[in-house]
């Protein structure tokens, strides 16, 4: 082979491998584009996702600082208590419950007969205090709403057949159905005369969406475990395993006998 076809084989792999070297360069670049351009989008997500959640936040807390608006009748410390039979007798049983949580709704089914007959009867006054502990674990605001909604109903007269009813319709804890307005005014018919537009305008404004907010802040404050807490006379009796409703009705009664 003379050394003139030597020299041109050379030079023709030179210009290959040249020319391999500028691909490789450009499919770095290529490759270090796409990349550039998949975090760019992501980060961008991630700050549209975190405006996103930050104004849900922001919303949440609007909401939950609206003005304190107590019920009508409210009693008790800021008037965080809703009350529930003559004011003269000498028992009083105070119950932190929330209309999401499933132990309120055993605890209801269990005592309510006893604890209407004692009330009507003028031995014990019940002091109701709502609370949304549901909405913080579960997330949602059924627990908010419906408090809203029983707040209503007080303003109505109607807060012991309506609280009742909420509780005879409790969905699944996981079901936050009663974040819908909707569904609570719905409910509200099942009451006798509660479905006005009074009660309406109360439930769709959330007009004591505050005072919810008071009260599961006092309920925090007062260092309780969980819902329901059932405090007679100030002790609570929700934790004693020998309680029954039919103690109850016997630690009444003995109570008006004195």
């Amino acid at each position: 082979m003379s050394e003139k076809n030597r020299e041109g084989k050379r030079t023709a792999r030179e210009k290959m491998a040249v020319e391999r070297e500028k691909q490789k360069s450009a499919e770095k670049r290529r490759r270090a584009l796409i990349v550039g351009g998949a975090v760019v989008a992501v980060l961008g997500l991630a700050a549209v996702i975190g405006v996103v959640a930050a104004n849900a936040g922001k919303d949440d807390d609007s909401e939950a600082s609206g003005p304190v608006v107590a019920p009508s009748g409210a009693q008790g410390k800021d008037g965080l208590a809703i009350p529930v039979g003559k004011e003269s007798a000498k028992s009083t049983l105070t119950v932190w419950e929330d209309f999401r949580c499933p132990a309120c709704k055993s605890f209801e089914t269990a005592y309510r007969p006893v604890i209407h007959e004692l009330t009507n009867a003028g031995q014990l006054k019940a002091e109701y205090h709502l609370v949304t502990l549901i909405d913080g674990n579960m997330g949602g605001s059924g627990s908010r709403n419906a408090a809203n909604a029983a707040a209503c109903a007080q303003d109505a007269g109607k807060f012991t057949a309506y609280h009742d009813v909420l509780f005879d319709n409790q969905p699944q804890e996981v079901d936050d159905a009663y974040a819908g307005n909707d569904k609570l005014i719905e409910l509200a018919g099942k009451v006798d005369g509660l479905d006005t537009p009074a009660f309406r305008k109360c439930v769709e404004d959330g007009k004591h969406n505050g005072w919810v907010a008071k009260s599961h802040q006092a309920f925090n404050k007062g260092g309780f475990s969980g819902t329901p807490t059932v405090l007679f006379d100030g002790e609570n009796i929700y934790q004693d395993r020998t309680m029954t409703p039919a103690k109850l009705k016997q630690m009444v009664q003995e109570q008006n006998k004195g």
